[in-house]
């Protein structure tokens, strides 16, 4: 009896520090469990869903490859940032391809002595000093900036990610105060923009690898090709009335 009661003591003791460790243990796997780097699929993908950028025709989330199954919601916040940021730069690119072949013969378009010409893709070398020293202070300043308000600093679980309070994309830089109030106007505000940015990144592609094949300049390349269709047209109706076909020009037919 002695025994029974003796060893019945010790599991009532040894019952409530069971429960303690058990809790600790448990309070220890959720601080430690690594959340923002893991894939919640459902969760990824309804706060994908609740992002702007989602237009027809793919009027859900487009995602062939399925990067969002095994993203979590920090990688898409910073994807979102990346996404925002290449769509700005490549507007700028493209409207520089096409503003900066249609002004390299204008005198004050840093051309003072006529070195900048043909192809946009052959402006940088051409580029001497006293350009790009300035510029690449410029860029590294807004890219200090944009650093210092929206991400995170890189230390423990914040390295590579995006403040909480950060929205991809909002710099605060509204200097013609055209940043709707509402929600709802800023949604589709923000969904034109990445649109925009969407088209721009495939067409300046576009414009280096065409500059690259035909080393033509983009509007130069679009008037050839206006001409060859009118020569074609043009010598279809000559065969139908019988007169003699017009020659394509040698500079027409590689096109």
């Amino acid at each position: 009896m002695n025994m029974l009661r003796a060893a019945s003591r010790k599991a009532a003791v040894a019952q409530p520090i069971s429960g303690r460790r058990a809790v600790i243990t448990r309070v220890s796997d959720l601080q430690t469990k690594p959340t923002t780097t893991t894939g919640d699929a459902p969760a990824t993908t309804e706060y994908l869903k609740s992002l702007p950028g989602i237009t027809e025709p793919f009027a859900d989330v487009f995602d062939p490859a399925g990067f969002a199954k095994t993203a979590s919601v920090r990688d898409l916040r910073r994807w979102r940032e990346s996404e925002i940021v290449h769509g700005r730069v490549s507007m700028l690119a493209a409207l520089g391809f096409i503003v900066g072949e249609q002004l390299q013969d204008f005198p004050l378009f840093f051309n003072f002595d006529g070195r900048v010409s043909g192809p946009a893709i052959t402006h940088f070398q051409q580029i001497g000093q006293g350009f790009w020293e300035p510029l690449l202070i410029a860029i590294g300043i807004a890219e200090s900036y944009r650093v210092a308000i929206g991400w995170a600093t890189p230390t423990g679980n914040g390295f590579n990610s995006l403040k909480d309070d950060y929205e991809p994309g909002d710099l605060g830089f509204d200097p013609l105060g055209l940043k709707p109030t509402d929600p709802e106007e800023l949604k589709v505000m923000q969904t034109k923009e990445l649109n925009n940015g969407r088209l721009a990144m495939i067409a300046i592609a576009a414009f280096v690898a065409q500059e690259l094949v035909e080393q033509t300049e983009i509007f130069e390349h679009l008037f050839l090709r206006f001409e060859k269709e009118a020569i074609l047209e043009l010598d279809d109706i000559e065969r139908d009335i019988g007169l003699p076909v017009t020659p394509l020009p040698d500079n027409l037919k590689a096109l």
